[in-house]
């Protein structure tokens, strides 16, 4: 005869917790601005420092191995200000519209990213044109240039407050 009365049921390791519905206040946070421009107002600073990337690259590129390198070397910066812009426009949506969102929509941004940038990368390497090598300087510019710049545009509006 199999009675459950008799089972013993083993219990949970750790202390019972019955304070789940407790009335302790929530802790006190910073609310947010109300102008949701401020998920993108580092927009057309670091947009404008790009293109001065982009222009010194291209200069950099052009006296080291001519019209080819140039060419690379501006792409790609470009590529890097496309790619960190797209980020910035999602996550700066995804945020306004439900902040539920931003993960999904996180990873699925840098999947898509990282895919394409993989077979850009794929591609050029597989190329024999001679701005490849300067493409590749010209996003390793571009990813320390566009990141330091944002630190310091974190940095410096954090200190303003």
């Amino acid at each position: 005869m199999n009675d459950s009365a008799d089972r013993v049921v083993p219990a949970r390791p750790g202390p019972v917790r019955d304070d789940w519905d407790d009335d302790r206040p929530l802790p006190d946070l910073p609310p947010l601005p109300a102008d949701p421009r401020w998920r993108v107002e580092h927009l057309p600073f670091l947009t404008a420092f790009s293109v001065a990337l982009m222009i010194c690259a291209a200069s950099v590129g052009f006296f080291a191995g001519g019209v080819p390198a140039a060419v690379g070397a501006a792409a790609g910066v470009g590529i890097v200000t496309v790619s960190f812009t797209m980020s910035t426009l999602v996550f700066a949506w995804a945020d306004t519209v439900r902040p539920a969102l931003l993960m999904p929509l996180g990873l699925g941004t840098y999947i898509v990213k990282y895919t394409l940038l993989g077979v850009i990368m794929a591609f050029v390497i597989s190329s024999e044109w001679p701005g490849r090598l300067a493409l590749g300087w010209g996003i390793v510019a571009g990813v320390l240039g566009w990141t330091a710049v944002q630190i310091w545009w974190v940095a410096r509006t954090s200190l303003a407050k």
